[in-house]
């Protein structure tokens, strides 16, 4: 999502407004994580760590790299440095075949894998392995896959990430599911998977909705927010979260991320 700019103004009250926006959101593709869509709609601070540009560096120093649940292969392919062996995971079809257009002419190999069966590779086969925002660590998997000494860098979600949203069409969540994905939970779990955890480092940050067609197509991307969602089954909410923002500018939420440093011991 675009990093934060000037405000934009009010949305027109226009009542066709609501319509447009919509079917805006709901014409858009959904493919992979290119974000741009939302410019000028919504707007979300970045990690102050720079994932990307410090997994660009980790890319450059390795051998042989696993970029594991990799959507669309863009933050993959934003390494200006690629090791001799690189390899992607992606489960969802769509995005197998947009990484693969992305990423085959860079050499690396894009392999479908469902996200919750094992790598389908041997033992001990790559030095880093990386991941931007798996839906779930498989933490037993990473190791056996890294080299003694390999390095796990990725950069997760956190607990209650965008639970504003999440609790307007929901209601409120228990307290289980608003603390799922808790970095010392993960820690405890990679610890006992065999990985040294080196540093983890969480930050809160500040997003902003400008306009109901960027909830709409938040909540079609980022498709566990709210299971099933459809604009059918929503629409008065919808509708009543469109007057909200005309009356009152820009819905604000927060997402959490966290930085997993670890090495295989």
């Amino acid at each position: 999502m675009p990093t934060p700019a000037a405000p934009a103004s009010p949305a027109s009250p226009d009542p066709s407004a609501f319509d447009r926006l919509v079917a805006e959101a709901e014409a858009a593709p959904t493919e992979g994580w290119d974000f741009s869509w939302f410019e000028g709609r919504a707007t979300e601070a970045r990690p102050s760590w720079g994932y990307a540009r410090a997994m660009g560096e980790r890319l450059g120093r390795a051998e042989a790299a696993l970029d594991v649940q990799t959507g669309g292969g863009e933050v993959l392919a934003s390494a200006p440095v690629l090791p001799p062996l690189a390899v992607a995971t992606e489960g969802w079809a769509p995005n197998v075949a947009k990484a693969a257009a992305l990423l085959h002419p860079r050499g690396v190999v894009v392999v479908a894998s469902p996200e919750d069966a094992p790598l389908p590779f041997a033992d001990g086969v790559f030095d880093l392995v990386t991941s931007r925002h798996p839906v779930t660590p498989h933490f037993d998997e990473i190791a056996r896959v890294l080299r003694p000494g390999g390095t796990y860098f990725a950069q997760h979600v956190g607990p209650s990430s965008v639970f504003e949203v999440v609790e307007y069409f929901l209601g409120e969540q228990p307290e289980e599911v608003r603390g799922a994905r808790d970095p010392e939970g993960e820690r405890a779990a990679a610890e006992a998977a065999g990985l040294d955890v080196v540093s983890l480092r969480a930050e809160r940050l500040r997003m902003e909705f400008h306009d109901i067609g960027a909830v709409v197509h938040f909540l079609r991307k980022v498709v566990w927010m709210v299971p099933g969602f459809t604009v059918d089954a929503y629409r008065p909410r919808l509708r009543e979260l469109h007057e909200l923002i005309i009356a009152e500018g820009p819905f604000v939420a927060h997402s959490t991320r966290h930085l997993f440093d670890a090495v295989k011991s």
